[in-house]
């Protein structure tokens, strides 16, 4: 049976879809194999699984800072919620994991008698996920959460996610998982129910050109998971915890946001010349993963 401790390393998957829909809603909101996004959770230790892709998530339609958890059957958010459910679903997944405790759900049934029901897991908005409006740091750390279960290649694998709800309480985190998360990651922030946009940092030393990875986002190169920002070194915009675990603040063009930090297997950071050819080499003759002779061989026509 699946635990807290468990959930906290789920997948992200169709991220870049998942935030622009999310975006659309104007809110103020990877297994190898692609299955549905199961995001982060909290409550106990709990780690994450990413999987998400940005490119179609909008949130154009749906003003997330009325949306109430308690009134998800409003016509509005049906209205919102049809236009396309497949990906809708994603969406309020990933929400619904973000924003609520562990141990709750949430319930909604659509026009033609389907049932949809949402497990919390990282409870990151007491308040709204209460009933009442999203407040700023609310607002602030679902945006980051939902970008940290976003990775370029749309597939699970799992995460490790830190930081603080939005009344100051730690993400419940054992030592064991730090040391099996070994890899620190990244740092997101921002606010999709503003204007002012998504941002990644790296936490390590970004990769390689003979270095790739599954996540790529926060240690990848730039545009890698447009249309999340990146911004160059989490040291550097963000400031630790006293523990230098996670960031407790992230500062972009004057604004202070409440970020979420991510660690990673280091397995999960592949290397040209290890002798496996990953999905994100190929073939040619070169020591780079654009070409990977080593691992890949030469393309043969």
């Amino acid at each position: 049976m699946e635990t807290a401790a468990t959930r906290k390393t789920r997948r992200t998957r169709r991220g870049t879809a998942v935030l622009l829909l999310l975006a659309t809603m104007a809110c103020g909101p990877v297994d190898e194999a692609p299955e549905r996004q199961e995001p982060a959770s909290q409550a106990q230790e709990v780690k994450s699984t990413n999987g998400g892709t940005l490119n179609g998530l909008a949130f154009n339609g749906l003003a997330f800072n009325g949306l109430a958890f308690n009134g998800l059957n409003s016509g509005e958010f049906s209205s919102w919620f049809n236009q396309d459910e497949s990906l809708a679903e994603v969406v309020m997944r990933y929400i619904v994991t973000c924003a609520v405790p562990d141990g709750e759900t949430r319930t909604f049934t659509d026009g033609m008698g389907r049932t949809y029901v949402w497990e919390g897991a990282l409870g990151l908005a007491p308040d709204w996920a209460s009933g009442q409006p999203a407040n700023g740091t609310e607002q602030q750390l679902v945006s980051a959460c939902l970008a940290a279960h976003v990775n370029k290649y749309g597939r699970s694998v799992a995460i490790s996610v830190q930081g603080r709800d939005a009344h100051g309480q730690p993400i419940p985190t054992s030592q064991a998982e730090l040391q099996e998360f070994s890899q620190r990651e990244g740092c997101f922030f921002g606010n999709l129910f503003t204007p002012e946009g998504l941002f990644v940092g790296n936490d390590d030393t970004p990769l390689g050109e003979h270095e790739s990875s599954i996540r790529a986002c926060a240690l990848g190169r730039e545009g890698d998971c447009a249309p999340i920002a990146q911004v160059g070194s989490c040291a550097a915009s963000c400031t630790p915890d006293p523990t230098n675990t996670y960031y407790t603040q992230c500062t972009r063009n004057g604004i202070t946001y409440a970020p979420i930090t991510t660690r990673i297997h280091p397995q999960d950071i592949y290397v040209c010349g290890d002798s496996t050819c990953q999905f994100t080499e190929s073939c040619g003759i070169d020591l780079d993963t654009m070409q990977c002779t080593l691992d890949c061989g030469l393309c043969i026509r």
